[in-house]
């Protein structure tokens, strides 16, 4: 539901009823990941999607009625190939969607200051709002919400920051309330969206077990790219494109400007390590080192190759990558830091061009941080979807 925060939170500060349909689970090949989420108003305006096109029409309905009755619920879909025009996803995985209404109070006249209505400003409204808020201001939030269906739960929601701050419950007891702010905490420092069981087996001592959709929004991941290159250029596009928050550096002032970059948020005229060394960067971090100039990549990448980032590439050719490879070996990079470098950059695309060189730099981080082969899916037994990611996702 966080993904399309910004459209909800204009419909909350405008007082609309609307009902959100988040997907909180999913088995199988499907076409949108947990969180992914659809929201109805009571217009029939439509913002979002859970399935890229296959239960949209079901799911519109199951808003449609949430907003008449007012009750949460969690729908499965599954795959059907009986019928041609019956409910079901073609992919041929399952996913658990869960439905619930926000309703708007029925008289407008006693708005809070900040202009949220009076329903939305106490209880499971008052949570879900300030989710959307901080979401939509790109703060890091959790928030945590029953993904079981009805029940004492129903509807209500947790909301998380960094540091354990929280509001909200999840009315199943304080106890279980304790468990998923820890949960959420761990889930935001990694940055990823997904179901969580809490309590029961995995030896907490609290109330009975709860299942839980804990929807992360953390600040886009960083792609920095060292070299003020034409390669460069193309690969700031698509990493934008991407959802990355993208800095280009390089020690040379005349090259490094941003008229040369116009797609990267920040152009820095420094020298590549000691950037390195002084900026802030985390696991979901991508590192491309396109200079191919031992004065610059070396010391660069003897730093790269220690930080606990998701993924360090660096361009040149064979000869290129030998010659850095004996270079770093004898600034003492050990066997294991080398063995996460990506040299040379990118997947074999037969690329030539400086934008056909960013697409397959960009391949290759996507197939990293998805856990993907990179092979043609033409004729080969590997999954289309993948349902653990390997790195942190960019936003």
């Amino acid at each position: 539901m966080l993904d399309i925060a910004e459209e909800l939170g204009r419909w909350v500060r405008q007082g609309r009823s609307f009902a959100v349909a988040t997907v909180v689970a999913v088995t199988g090949s499907a076409p949108r990941p947990p969180g992914a989420a659809l929201a109805v108003d009571s217009e029939g305006t439509v913002i979002g999607s859970v399935s890229g096109g296959c239960v949209e029409a079901a799911v519109y309905e199951l808003c449609r009625r949430a907003l008449d009755d007012g009750e949460t619920v969690v729908e499965r879909f599954g795959y059907s190939d009986e019928d041609a025009f019956a409910v079901g996803l073609t992919c041929g995985g399952v996913i658990d969607v869960l439905v619930a209404p926000v309703r708007a109070p029925r008289s407008a006249d006693a708005g809070a200051p900040d202009g949220s209505p009076p329903a939305l400003r106490e209880g499971p409204g008052r949570v879900l709002a300030g989710a959307l808020a901080a979401a939509a201001r790109g703060e890091t939030v959790a928030l945590v919400r029953a993904a079981d269906g009805p029940g004492p739960s129903a509807g209500q929601a947790l909301l998380v920051r960094p540091g354990g701050g929280h509001e909200g419950t999840l009315g199943a007891g304080p106890g279980l309330d304790r468990v998923a702010v820890g949960r959420a905490g761990a889930m935001l420092d990694a940055g990823s969206t997904g179901r969580a069981v809490l309590g029961g087996g995995d030896g907490e001592r609290c109330e009975s077990p709860l299942t839980v959709l804990v929807e992360t929004s953390v600040p886009p991941a960083r792609m920095i790219v060292f070299g003020a290159v034409d390669f460069a250029s193309a690969l700031a596009r698509v990493g934008a494109f991407l959802g990355y928050r993208v800095t280009v550096c390089d020690a040379r002032p005349v090259f490094a400007t941003p008229a040369r970059f116009p797609d990267a948020h920040e152009v820095v005229v420094d020298w590549p390590h000691r950037y390195l060394a002084a900026t802030v960067t985390d696991s979901r971090t991508v590192l491309c080192v396109l200079t191919h100039d031992p004065r610059f990549d070396v010391p660069l990448l003897v730093h790269a190759l220690t930080l606990p980032v998701a993924y360090v590439g660096a361009m040149g050719s064979r000869r290129t990558h030998e010659d850095r490879v004996r270079r770093l070996r004898e600034a003492g990079v050990p066997d294991a830091g080398l063995a996460r470098l990506h040299s040379p950059i990118g997947l074999d695309l037969g690329a030539h061009t400086p934008e056909e060189t960013a697409l397959s730099i960009a391949a290759e981080i996507v197939a990293e941080r998805r856990g993907g082969s990179g092979l043609s899916l033409t004729g080969a037994h590997i999954p289309i979807h993948h349902d653990a990611p390997r790195l942190g996702s960019p936003a």
